[in-house]
């Protein structure tokens, strides 16, 4: 609904972008200085994740800034409710169904800073490794208080040292921008952030729980646990201890919400279908299912974006940005094979709707050919969470004619390259190439 699109727009989304662009701008500045320290901890990877949902929410804030994808989203909506307002059947069974989404929505708002002050809270490799032993902590020293069992207890100071430390730079960095979080979104005078900070600034606070709690590196945390135990009055426990009751406080109001918020979305999914039946096909959901569409460009930048990229595209780009850039090339691939053919279609687009956990996905002809595999959306496409926009979104698959040619050129697989042309399975690669022979 038009309401949850505006919260989405308002909160959600914007809280997402926030937390994935400053995490994913501390590990760049971090890989920037200490190049082989992020290689042997795979930093690479994880830079990678975060800009792909990134980009995932960076297009998606983008479609419920546009004014014409909600108005039109509006105009849908007014349809929707002026059907169900004209049969009395449905009217009685859905007439107010609009208005108990949107209360849904105005109490979600009352605990808008929490969704971005908490947002992805706990992440082993997004999070201050410091706050995730603190709060295991401070679970642990409210059970010992209880009178806890022993097994429990041991279970508990087990957790305290799972989270691995992070390189002291990048600890630094995730630590400043969760507490950044509490004071931009709680203020300054909330209890959470008030225990985080303790009057200082955020990087004075910063410097303060690194120096002086005793849960800063795991060596630390062991050596307490194993002597005279964390003290209670350790900053990073204390904070903790702020941070505990209001994450729950946001649970107790959110959760129910989102529980809420399904039972209402099934039966608007039910009212839609009682107004519009099989005219109008059903929101994506995780059954298996065909959707179709054309190859075709579209406008980009003031230019048109093909519909094929080629082997050449991925040499222009590896050679023009170099070792240093996202278009680095493996080794394997730095020097182009001498057989390679460079204009062998490498990606293609076309217009069929697809959305996220789609990759891998196959793509068919008509006749039921396989020729690629789904991978991606153009950052356009985005906007297919909440409308489809055949002229804008575009899915991207690689093209099988790539697959072929590089598992035959540049990994020499020549068996499994004979079984895709000739539709058969060869026992060994002489039997491979004894096929291979005959043919030529």
């Amino acid at each position: 609904t038009v309401t949850q699109l505006e919260f989405q727009r308002d909160v959600l989304v914007p809280a997402q972008k926030s937390f994935l662009g400053t995490r994913l701008a501390a590990m760049q500045a971090f890989y920037a200085e200490h190049r082989a320290e992020g290689d042997a901890m795979d930093l690479r990877n994880r830079m990678f994740s975060l800009s792909n949902s990134l980009k995932a929410y960076t297009g998606r804030l983008d479609a419920l800034e546009d004014p014409v994808i909600m108005t039109r989203k509006a105009d849908g909506e007014r349809l929707f409710r002026e059907a169900l307002e004209a049969d009395a059947m449905l009217q009685e069974r859905f007439g107010d169904i609009l208005t108990q989404m949107a209360t849904v929505q105005e109490h979600k708002l009352e605990v808008g800073a929490e969704y971005a002050a908490f947002a992805r809270l706990g992440g082993a490799t997004t999070e201050s490794a410091l706050l995730l032993r603190a709060l295991s902590a401070a679970n642990y020293l409210g059970a010992q208080e209880m009178g806890a069992p022993a097994d429990t207890l041991s279970a508990m100071r087990a957790r305290i040292l799972r989270p691995t430390d992070h390189p002291e730079a990048l600890e630094e960095a995730l630590l400043e921008e969760r507490l950044n979080d509490f004071f931009q979104n709680l203020g300054a005078d909330h209890p959470v952030t008030e225990a985080a900070l303790g009057g200082r600034t955020v990087e004075g606070a910063v410097a303060s729980l690194r120096s002086r709690s005793v849960l800063s590196t795991r060596e630390r945390a062991e050596e307490a646990l194993s002597g005279n135990g964390i003290p209670a009055n350790d900053p990073a426990v204390i904070l903790a201890q702020a941070l505990l009751p209001a994450y729950a406080a946001f649970s107790r109001t959110s959760s129910p919400l989102a529980d809420q918020e399904r039972q209402l979305a099934a039966e608007l999914g039910r009212a839609r279908y009682a107004v519009y039946g099989s005219d109008v096909p059903p929101d994506a959901s995780r059954s298996p299912r065909i959707t179709d569409g054309v190859v075709m460009p579209y406008e980009y930048n003031g230019t048109k974006a093909p519909v094929y990229t080629t082997f050449f595209g991925l040499y222009d780009h590896f050679f023009s940005y170099g070792r240093d850039s996202d278009w680095n090339l493996p080794d394997r691939w730095a020097t182009p094979h001498p057989e390679l053919k460079l204009n062998t279609p490498l990606n293609f687009i076309s217009t069929a709707d697809t959305y996220g956990g789609n990759s891998g996905s196959p793509a068919v002809t008509p006749e039921l050919e396989i020729v690629g595999l789904n991978f991606d959306r153009n950052i356009e496409g985005l906007s297919r969470d909440f409308i489809l926009l055949p002229e804008r979104g575009r899915n991207i698959m690689v093209d099988v004619r790539a697959i072929r040619e590089a598992m035959d050129k540049v990994y020499d697989a020549d068996r499994i390259v004979q079984e895709l042309i000739t539709h058969r399975l060869y026992r060994t690669e002489a039997e491979a190439d004894a096929a291979i022979k005959g043919r030529n």
